[in-house]
């Protein structure tokens, strides 16, 4: 048989010849490390449908954000589970909340730490919903001076860049005027600008008990059978004032990274959520893989697609296993 000249296993051979043409790596710089901050003192309180994640009270959130620091993970966000919820989720932009707390805890444990506060009012509310609900329906525009106070709470704590995660139409918009009316123009934005209706955020949920009592979040989140929509959400979040724009889920979405990340020229962050990591989790408990490599393999695979930025809660493990 007549081989061809080139033979693509020569470069193959060994661990030093395939890391030398390595197209995609994978470094800790890219991961976000997602912290839920619960009332009380002492809570460490695991996660059951996500092994190896928890509940934290204020003090235990900072440890764990500094130990991701210390691991070089770069950056942390905070989702909150207030003391009590209402119709509008006005803990959401207390003062003395949770999430303000954390920011300045973290801030002073860990000056260097980008904290990223999630904005919205799903974990907030007593209905689940993303802002105001009025007959059975959220109402964007008031939901919107609800964002823009929870949005400004987090900046007057020292947060480096708020995360809007509710899908609302302008809600970008309504972000930027808010932190800049009040001074604080520095603030950065990472919108939730691609973010799907699916059904991969259920432990999600019950980490932070956001579930809706009724209905669901199909009128703002998007279908998952568009992909074109996915640019017009990314074009108008950019025009709105975006300095990140996101996608979410990861895996089953690898296709609107891409087309993201080949269209815009701004820092691309992708979501591998709860559902994700859980499926991960399970199978491991089940040996029925090899979890290090399987977890390295789907982080390489969301950085491959275009994502600058991976928001995962396998950060610390993987940054310990790429430190080796």
């Amino acid at each position: 048989m007549q081989f061809p000249d080139y033979r693509p296993r020569r470069m193959r051979r060994t661990e030093t010849l395939r890391r030398m043409i390595r197209e995609t790596r994978l470094t800790p710089d890219r991961f976000v490390y997602p912290l839920f901050v619960v009332p009380g003192k002492d809570v460490a309180r695991e996660i059951p449908s996500m092994p190896g994640q928890y509940n934290w009270s204020v003090e235990k959130a900072i440890d764990a954000a500094v130990q991701a620091r210390d691991v070089g993970v770069p950056a942390v966000i905070l989702f909150g589970v207030p003391e009590h919820k209402d119709a509008v989720g006005s803990e959401a932009w207390d003062s003395g909340g949770v999430i303000q707390k954390a920011i300045r805890g973290i801030k002073k444990a860990a000056p260097d730490l980008v904290v990223i506060a999630d904005a919205c009012f799903c974990e907030y509310t007593d209905h689940g919903h993303c802002g105001v609900l009025r007959d059975g329906e959220l109402v964007n525009d008031d939901s919107l001076e609800n964002l823009g106070r929870a949005v400004i709470s987090y900046a007057r704590a020292g947060v480096d860049m708020v995360a809007p995660s509710g899908m609302l139409d302008g809600f970008v918009g309504a972000t930027r005027e808010a932190l800049d009316e009040e001074g604080f123009e520095n603030i950065s934005i990472m919108a939730y600008s691609a973010k799907y209706a699916s059904a991969y955020y259920g432990p999600f949920r019950d980490a932070v008990d956001s579930a809706p009592k009724q209905g669901d979040r199909k009128s703002y989140q998007m279908d998952p059978a568009n992909a074109r929509e996915a640019m017009r959400e990314v074009t108008l979040d950019i025009s709105e004032g975006a300095d990140i724009v996101m996608v979410k889920p990861a895996l089953a979405y690898l296709d609107i990274i891409r087309m993201v990340a080949d269209e815009v020229d701004l820092p691309v962050a992708a979501y591998n959520v709860s559902g994700e990591y859980a499926l991960l989790r399970a199978a491991a408990q089940n040996d029925w893989i090899d979890y290090d490599r399987t977890m390295l393999e789907t982080l390489t695979a969301i950085r491959r697609a275009g994502a600058e930025i991976i928001l995962t809660y396998h950060a610390v493990e993987a940054a310990r296993l790429l430190n080796r």
